[in-house]
């Protein structure tokens, strides 16, 4: 029976997904999505595992030139996730993120209060770039950021500022709680900016 449906994931991604997203590459299983919007611009790469209901979108809402979303090889994408590109969203290789994550680079317009925020345009926000090696824990938001690579976003984490290259990152908004001192070959506490206590 797993072997039955392993082969069912196969043939769906190779004649339906195929046809959907600009690039999907050898070995990928996309799981039964929730929505897909402007999948001509989004590209999927080799052995890449999409989680169960996840929604990605390449929507040029902001009135960017170009949008794309990009999910490069080998990345494990959990279950519920929610990635949603006006502009850029570029997850390197290899990042592995829980269920129920939010990745966006852009925001609901709020600035003017005599109408409701639905009514207002999207604004963009800074571009999204998640470094090789990642992890994205349970319910975490990253909001128009850059995150280096093999960092660690704790669950319930909301990332609005670059966090550098391996980092562990908690609270929201998240704050810098660790980083990887290559001196002492160690994992070292820090002060919220990143310095070493």
């Amino acid at each position: 029976m797993y072997k039955l449906r392993r082969l069912f994931q196969f043939l769906k991604t190779v004649l339906y997904y195929k046809l959907r997203f600009k690039q999907i590459g050898n070995r990928t299983i996309v799981q039964s999505t929730l929505k897909i919007e402007h999948g001509e611009n989004i590209r999927i790469g080799n052995r890449v595992l999409i989680g169960y209901k996840s929604w990605l979108a390449a929507s040029p809402q902001t009135g960017a030139a170009s949008c794309q979303l990009e999910i490069k090889d080998g990345c494990s994408i959990g279950n519920f996730n929610h990635i949603y590109a006006t502009k850029s969203v570029i997850i390197h290789q290899n990042v592995l993120t829980a269920d129920k994550v939010y990745i966006s680079d852009n925001l609901h317009g709020y600035q003017d209060i005599t109408l409701p925020i639905l009514q207002q345009k999207i604004v963009q926000n800074g571009v999204v770039e998640i470094g090789d090696g990642c992890w994205i824990g349970e319910n975490a938001c990253i909001l128009g950021v850059k995150i280096g690579r093999n960092s660690v976003v704790g669950a319930n984490s909301v990332v609005t500022k670059d966090i550098p290259d391996y980092s562990v990152v908690v609270g929201a908004p998240a704050k810098i709680i660790k980083r990887y001192c290559s001196e002492s070959g160690q994992w070292k506490k820090t002060k919220p900016n990143g310095d070493f206590v």
